[in-house]
């Protein structure tokens, strides 16, 4: 058994663990989940290490051999985002310390997080459709009680609509897989990849990859589903809210693109169009969406759904290029939003509230947050030098490669709505003098929120602007790993051995 590919669902499996058993000590718990969350770091910069010269790391579960058995497999693109989810998740644990309050933390804050934290990894790790559903299914569990967690009005409202589509989505990714086991006799995607190829290109294996889309586009917030995640994105902390929006869309839009280059390959036709017009759609509902905001949360909800028509875009176009912006872009996009949602949470300490007309003066309350909301609103509107510039800018140079001048003219349009919208947020919460009816003032943070509340996102906005500064280095990271996705050969011959390749 290879351990690399063991240790990003172990450590959060015993860091829950540990957490329930030291519930009596909330000094205890923070500690123990600081530490599990360091260990996952740790663990994911190893796999990413293991990887990154091309090898796919593999494990069947038992010893049992594909297909028959659980394969764990991880390749450039699944590694590093395990490790971008290991930092995520530290971010997140170190800004609940003061981001939280203490009756969550009893009721099982902690553990609920590393269970999720295990649910995301396996999502990434899995080589078998099955597995891929267990651990939505364990994500889902989690999530929703860390959504509810805390008994608000707004959130069990918020919960019930989350878990009611992804509950939808859930039957119809079990529908889809029923089919195809039904169809060829094997979930293990390296298997199906081979099995398929028997069949033709169109008929029920179109039906089955439907199904696919329909049930991976709900979690990953695409149009027209999508309308849960800014009905309940807003209502829990923002330390869980970070979470959510910086992960639980991108392993639908990473589930996308691992059945869509590995298992459907042959039916690009149909897939491609289908794609680009739900990226188009998606993008312009999700800004247009948060345009009519005027709450800072729900203006930051509507956006991941618009920047998820990005990661749809280099799909559908399915160049190298353009797979490779995907890549870029699903991996810039979870730091910046996820940064974005803990300053939200920051400027809520800091000016009292969510409501930009209750907001203002923050830029000369605290010159330190102003910044750290620039940085990531500023990339995520696509401003150079900052990451999102290149990642935009890979995905327009291909779509103009591909001729495809209506899908680039949709990315770039809703590219300076987006940057109106940040600016909008900046006028009133920062710029603007604070409202006459806003009353006194929060007392000023502290040493301890500081390092809490602003550590996290000034480390995350360091990382974002460290990527725009080096985009080479991710650019060729994104690349070599695009081009591995685009040999789904290389997957199978890891997984079935000799069996698989060249059949």
């Amino acid at each position: 058994m290879n351990t690399l590919l063991v240790l990003p669902l172990l450590v959060p499996l015993a860091t829950a663990a540990a957490t329930i058993l030291l519930a009596r000590s909330p000094r205890a718990v923070r500690t123990a989940s600081f530490a599990g969350a360091a260990a996952s770091l740790g663990a994911a910069v190893a796999l990413l290490g293991a990887t990154r010269d091309g090898t796919i790391l593999v494990t069947q579960a038992g010893a049992w051999e594909a297909p028959f058995g659980i394969s764990l497999v991880a390749d450039r693109f699944a590694a590093a985002m395990v490790l971008v989810a290991a930092l995520l998740l530290a971010a997140v644990v170190v800004s609940s310390i003061r981001g939280l309050d203490g009756a969550r933390e009893r009721a099982g804050y902690h553990p609920l997080l590393h269970v999720l934290s295990m649910g995301v990894s396996g999502a990434f790790l899995t080589g078998d459709l099955f597995n891929l559903y267990v651990w939505f299914e364990v994500m889902l569990m989690s999530s929703f009680v860390l959504v509810s967690l805390g008994g608000e009005r707004a959130q069990l409202q918020g919960a019930l609509k989350y878990v009611v589509l992804n509950l939808v989505s859930s039957a119809l990714f079990l529908a889809g897989a029923g089919l195809l086991y039904g169809s060829i006799g094997t979930l293990n995607m390296a298997g199906a990849a081979v099995a398929l190829r028997e069949l033709p290109a169109q008929g029920l294996p179109s039906v089955v990859a439907s199904l696919f889309l329909l049930a991976f586009g709900i979690k990953a917030a695409a149009f027209p589903l999508f309308f849960w995640l800014p009905a309940s994105y807003h209502t829990p902390p923002m330390p869980v809210a970070a979470l959510f929006a910086g992960l639980l869309t991108k392993v639908g839009v990473y589930a996308l693109v691992r059945v869509l280059t590995l298992v459907f390959v042959r039916d690009t036709a149909f897939t491609g169009p289908l794609l680009l017009a739900v990226a188009a759609l998606t993008m312009v509902t999700g800004v247009l969406g948060a345009m009519a905001q005027g709450d800072v949360r729900k203006i930051l909800s509507f956006h991941i759904v618009s920047q998820i028509g990005y990661m749809l875009m280099g799909l559908g176009l399915g160049t190298r290029l353009a797979l490779a912006g995907t890549v870029f872009y699903v991996l810039h996009h979870i730091v910046v939003k996820a940064n974005l949602f803990l300053v939200a949470g920051a400027m809520r300490r800091a000016g009292g509230s969510f409501s930009l007309e209750k907001l203002g003066s923050l830029l000369a309350r605290s010159p330190l947050l102003a910044a750290a909301f620039l940085v990531p609103a500023v990339s995520l509107a696509g401003l150079p030098p900052l990451s999102g510039f290149w990642a935009k800018y890979l995905l327009v140079r291909a779509g103009l490669e591909a001729g495809n001048g209506t899908i680039v003219a949709v990315s770039l349009a809703v590219s300076l709505l987006t940057l109106f919208s940040m600016t909008k947020i900046w006028n009133e919460a920062f710029w603007k003098p604070a409202p006459a009816g806003a009353g006194a003032a929060p007392a000023p943070l502290s040493a301890a929120e500081r390092a809490s509340l602003l550590g996290p996102v000034l480390v995350l906005g360091a990382i974002t602007v460290a990527i725009g500064l080096g985009a080479g280095v991710l650019y060729r990271f994104a690349d070599a790993a695009a081009a591995q996705l685009l040999d789904p050969e290389l997957y199978v011959r890891a997984v079935l051995g000799a069996r698989g390749g060249g059949t």
